[in-house]
């Protein structure tokens, strides 16, 4: 008997905001800072104690070391996906959406055999992806308002999704510094 599909949905740790000569949205991106370090570091114990088999992240350099640093931490291997990327100037929502609901049923499959899986992307994909698993949008707009540039979660920070009998369970899992 397989175990229910069960993914962790991360957002990137802090980057170095004040890199306005870096496109936000355009690869690389503006690197992690040192909190964005230490942060990652602590999602890396999460994770490890969460059990978590592999981490997916976006080619974005501020996901693609938070996914380093913590899929060292967690003793996992990392597997990079251009469809976690950030949400591109110009793109549509459904543009965005169409290509990380793809990674996230990749993901979701994967977890079915075993472990979790766990995704570091960046927040505007995760609302998305919150939205088809249901979350109410109540709930999602009082998370934009809890954290910076209105992600729905904070920096480092994970959302676990875990399919039940009726659906979805969604439980803000993981906030850095608790």
């Amino acid at each position: 008997m397989s175990k229910p599909a069960c993914i962790y949905l991360i957002r990137h740790a802090t980057p170095d905001w004040s890199r306005k000569d870096i496109p936000y949205d355009i690869p690389p991106g503006p690197p992690l800072t040192a909190e964005g370090e230490r942060e990652a570091l602590a999602l890396g114990a999460f994770l490890k104690q969460a059990g978590v088999a592999m981490v997916y992240h976006s080619p974005m350099e501020r996901a693609l070391r938070t996914a380093q640093i913590a899929a060292g931490v967690a003793g996992v291997e990392m597997l990079l996906r251009d469809d976690l990327s950030e949400w591109r100037s110009k793109e549509k929502d459904e543009d965005v959406h169409a290509r990380v609901w793809r990674v996230a049923q990749e993901c979701l499959t994967q977890s079915e055999a075993g472990r979790p899986v766990g995704l570091v992307t960046h927040g505007g994909p995760i609302g998305l992806l919150l939205c088809e698993f249901k979350l109410p949008a109540g709930q999602l707009d009082a998370q934009r308002r809890l954290y910076d540039h209105g992600n729905p979660l904070p920096p480092a920070g994970a959302w676990l999704v875990r399919a039940c009998q009726d659906g979805w369970e969604l439980e803000l899992a993981f906030k850095p510094g608790g």
